[in-house]
């Protein structure tokens, strides 16, 4: 999970920090920015975090300058100092707002909202069965649908996305793992962890790996393990479990 914080205090921003690892150990913070203008400029590139943790009076200006000048698709959690702004952070993407001095409890809280919110539309699609049925793709000059069923997966590299088919064909896609995870099916498809997201029938078999993580066995080959994080893994279970 890639954690954006943009933070003008950098002794608030760096407390911030440790709080997030100390109740989201996979959680790893990307950046820390302290204004409009920086925001701006890392928002607009290639890579996008998975949460931003978000104040409201920046070096430069107000935070929400910068809604106005990039799209952001991502959970906010707003932290702030000031509380006459909540109905405006909650038309911006806000998940939580959340006062300073903030605590531990704090964060917890607003990480349990996400998961919460992913767990119902996961659980949503999944009951459904609604779902993208294919992706285009360019290579070799040419432009081709991809069918879902031949997809195995996903997965992250380099800040771009690959599309991996049964018989070991690659193709980079311009969308991101989370605007995936959004376009297919929950009942065919889960984000293992923030580099992959599998095919169910891509899997072969799963095994109990390393620090309650899962390691699951794929009809193909990968870069790196498909590991189920700890945070995942009773999820990924009962995902199983529910075919």
């Amino acid at each position: 999970m890639k954690v954006l914080v943009i933070e003008d205090e950098i002794k608030t921003a760096k407390a911030l920090g440790r709080m997030i690892a100390a109740v989201q150990p996979e959680a790893t913070i990307v950046q820390y920015i302290e204004s409009v203008a920086m925001a701006v400029k890392y928002l607009s590139g290639t890579e996008t975090p998975d949460i931003i943790f978000m104040d409201i009076q920046l070096a430069d200006g107000n935070c929400f300058e910068i809604f106005s000048q990039v799209r952001i698709k991502v959970p906010v959690i707003f932290c702030t100092a000031f509380d006459e702004y909540a109905i405006e952070a909650f038309k911006s993407n806000g998940v939580d707002y959340i006062l300073k001095p903030f605590e531990k409890k704090d964060i917890q809280s607003a990480f349990e909202k996400i998961n919460n919110l992913k767990n119902f539309f996961q659980n949503n699609n999944l009951t459904t069965g609604r779902g993208k049925t294919n992706f285009l793709v360019f290579s070799n000059n040419k432009y081709n649908n991809i069918p879902v069923d031949k997809i195995a997966c996903f997965y992250s590299q380099f800040g771009s996305t690959v599309l991996v088919t049964f018989d070991q064909k690659e193709y980079s896609v311009p969308q991101s793992l989370d605007e995936i995870g959004q376009l297919v099916s929950g009942a065919q498809f889960f984000r293992i962890n923030r580099q992959y997201l599998i095919n169910f029938t891509a899997i072969v078999e799963v095994e109990h790996y390393f620090s309650r993580k899962l390691l699951v066995s794929l009809k193909i080959t990968t870069p790196e393990k498909p590991l189920v994080t700890k945070d995942k893994a009773s999820r990924f279970l009962q995902w199983l479990e529910e075919r």
